[in-house]
């Protein structure tokens, strides 16, 4: 189970760095509180050896998305008009 737990941090680790590229690149403070979600729930799941962070971290980055924070929906958004 451990391993597992390792596997999805190291995605959720992934995906921080990913959006820590995008925030520096257009400056959208919803990539930047998409990144910290991700890497404080990976954080906590390496140091607790526990499931339940990653779980509350991609709850917690999906409802950021729904609130319009992902900076996919802005790009989309702008593009329409």
């Amino acid at each position: 189970m451990i391993f597992v737990i390792y596997a999805f941090s190291a995605i959720f680790l992934l995906l921080a760095l990913a959006l820590l590229f995008t925030w520096w690149r257009l400056r959208h403070p919803g990539a930047l509180l998409l990144a910290a979600t991700y890497a404080m729930a990976a954080a906590l799941a390496l140091m607790f050896e526990a499931w339940w962070p990653l779980v509350i971290g991609f709850l917690s980055a999906w409802a950021l998305r729904l609130m319009g924070l992902d900076p996919g929906a802005a790009a989309a958004q702008r593009d329409k008009s």
